[in-house]
């Protein structure tokens, strides 16, 4: 069962977006069934020259300031501060989920993590919507929809803004890569190989950016920029 939480979140001048999403990962761990003192929130401010990390402070993260200018490394350094004190209990009683500084997470989430861990699985790997087209061409979102879809109940998708680990199955894979993208990918395929179980809900998205100014080159914002660019004139 888990007994210890954490939600990491890395971010890179990400002032005018920290706070909201500090906000509602906080309303989330309050609600997530775990005593106040075994939950903790991280933001990594990473080589930002803006006031992330004031205001993420101010909304009642633990910051760490760092100049990695490398998502995957910022995600590893928010494990290892989550990490560092456990609330006294074994990884594998400890849940390590991680979102995006852009990108707002339900109430329930991770409760609903949570009931996917003490039912047995290893990570949770989660899907994500987009809360506001309007800086894109309008019918991106439709575009979007079309390429995002699957058949079944489970999803092939992979986003850093929506993925949770067990702390054992976390140390145990490596860990987040020091990587400036896809480091969620490369985690998810280290737990694969080592014969973690992964559930991939399609029931808890993620509310994220659609922003043109992606902050991870090749990440979500530069994968809706080439389907914007792919379509037919």
């Amino acid at each position: 069962m888990i007994r210890a939480a954490a939600v990491v979140v890395p971010a890179n001048d990400e002032a005018a977006t920290i706070e909201r999403c500090v906000r509602s990962a906080a309303a989330s761990l309050a609600v997530c069934g775990l005593a106040a003192g075994r939950c903790r929130l991280v933001v990594v401010a990473d080589a930002c020259t803006d006031a992330t990390a004031e205001l993420a402070r101010r909304a009642g993260a633990l910051v760490v300031e760092a100049s990695y200018r490398s998502a995957g490394a910022a995600r590893a350094a928010g494990m290892r501060a989550a990490l560092e004190h456990p609330c006294g209990q074994r990884p594998r009683s400890v849940w390590l989920a991680t979102t995006d500084a852009d990108s707002t997470v339900p109430r329930r989430w991770l409760a609903e993590h949570l009931r996917y861990a003490d039912a047995g699985w290893d990570a949770v790997a989660g899907t994500v919507t987009v809360e506001d087209w309007s800086h894109r061409p309008p019918d991106l979102a439709a575009a979007f929809a079309e390429a995002y879809s699957w058949r079944g109940r489970e999803h092939p998708h992979v986003h850093g803004a929506n993925l949770g680990v067990r702390a054992s199955a976390y140390i145990d894979s490596g860990g987040f890569g020091a990587l400036s993208r896809a480091e969620d990918h490369a985690l998810v395929t280290a737990l694969h190989a080592r014969g973690h179980s992964i559930r991939r809900p399609a029931d808890l998205p993620v509310a994220t950016s659609a922003r043109e100014d992606a902050r991870a080159p090749g990440g979500f914002g530069d994968r809706l920029t080439a389907l914007a660019r792919s379509r037919p004139e």
